[in-house]
C-alpha cells in the first residue's frame, strides 16, 4: 500500500463489535480506500483483549509515518468522556471492562505516539459531519442526523456546531428511544411474536415469514416517526440523514415512514457515505484544532 505523506490522519470508528480505521484525505473529505482496516471486538471481553484488536487495526496504518506526523481522531459510542478520553460505559453490555480506564493513555502507549495527537468525538457528531462535509447533507445549512444500529446515535448543527444530542437517552414511550429504534428492538420484537430467536436484523430479512416482517417493520417506522417527528419540531432542520446498519433495510420501513412524518418540507435521505461518514468526520476534526 502506497501511503500518502501529505495525509497522516487518520480516522477511526468504534463499533459495538468492531472497529475500522483509515488513513482520510482531508483536502477531499474523503477515506483512502487501501487503507481500510478492520477488525471484529470481542466488547465485552477484558480491557487487553479490546486493546488488541484495537491496536491491530491503527498499527499498520501508522507505519511508514514518525510518529509525530500522525493524528488520530476515533469516533467512540457514549458514554464518554470525550475531552479527557475517559470510558464511562457501565452496564451496557459493551466495553464495561474499560469503564473508568483513560483509553487515549492506553492507546498512545500501545501505539508509540504522543498522546496529544489523539482525539475523541462522538460517533454520531462524527457521521454528521462527515455527511455535511462531502455526503447527503453537503451544501445544507441545518442538518440533522441519526444512526440506527446496536445503539441510537442522533446529531445535529442547528443551533450552530455540529453537536451529539444524545436523544436516543429520551423517554419514549414506555422506556427510552434507543430501546425501539435499535437492533435489540427487532430481535425481541420478533422473540415476542415467534419464541424464537435471531442473530441479527439480516437474519429477519431472510427468514421471517412476509406479513409477519411487514408487521415488525411497519411497527418499527411508526416508533421511528414518532421519534423523527419531535427531533425534527425540536430542530428545524432542512434535512435528515439516516445512517447506521438499520438503514441498509430502507425499503422495508421509508414507505410507512414517509406517510406518518408531518413536516414534509424536510428531505429524508439515506446516507451516503455509509461508514466513511464517521471516518472523516473524526479524522478531519483536526483542522478546527
Amino acid at each position: 500500500m502506497a501511503l500518502n505523506k501529505q495525509v497522516p490522519f487518520i480516522g477511526v470508528d468504534i463499533g459495538g463489535s468492531h472497529i475500522t480505521a483509515a488513513l482520510v484525505d482531508c483536502t477531499a473529505y474523503s477515506v483512502i480506500e487501501d487503507s481500510l482496516k478492520r477488525e471484529r471486538v470481542a466488547s465485552k471481553d477484558s480491557a487487553p483483549v479490546i486493546f488488541d484488536a484495537w491496536a491491530a487495526a491503527l498499527q499498520p496504518l501508522i507505519t511508514g509515518f514518525s510518529a509525530g506526523e500522525v493524528k488520530i481522531g476515533i469516533a467512540m459510542p457514549g458514554p464518554f468522556n470525550y475531552q479527557e478520553g475517559i470510558a464511562l460505559f457501565k452496564n451496557v453490555k459493551k466495553y464495561d471492562s474499560l469503564y473508568g480506564m483513560d483509553v487515549g493513555k492506553v492507546l498512545s502507549e500501545r501505539l508509540g505516539i504522543s498522546r496529544d495527537h489523539i482525539i475523541f468525538i462522538n460517533d454520531a457528531e462524527a457521521f454528521l459531519r462527515g455527511e455535511l462535509a462531502a455526503g447527503a447533507a453537503a451544501g445544507k445549512h441545518k442538518a440533522i442526523g441519526i444512526t440506527l444500529g446496536t445503539g441510537l446515535g442522533s446529531a445535529s448543527n442547528c443551533k450552530g456546531d455540529v453537536v451529539d444530542v444524545n436523544r436516543a437517552a429520551l423517554p419514549f414511550l414506555d422506556q427510552h428511544a434507543e430501546e425501539y429504534l435499535s437492533t435489540r428492538w427487532f430481535l425481541g420484537r420478533y422473540q415476542e411474536l415467534t419464541g424464537h430467536e435471531l442473530k441479527n436484523v439480516e437474519e429477519l430479512l431472510n427468514t421471517a415469514e412476509p406479513d409477519l416482517k411487514n408487521q415488525i417493520f411497519d411497527e418499527f417506522a411508526t416508533n421511528l416517526a414518532a421519534f423523527i417527528n419531535d427531533f425534527i419540531a425540536d430542530e428545524d432542520p432542512e434535512v435528515l440523514v439516516i445512517g447506521g446498519n438499520i438503514a441498509r433495510t430502507w425499503d422495508h420501513f421509508m414507505p410507512r415512514l414517509e406517510q406518518l412524518i408531518v413536516n414534509k418540507n424536510v428531505v429524508i435521505t439515506q446516507t451516503r457515505m455509509w461508514e466513511s461518514a464517521a471516518l472523516v468526520g473524526a479524522a478531519c476534526i483536526w483542522l478546527n484544532q
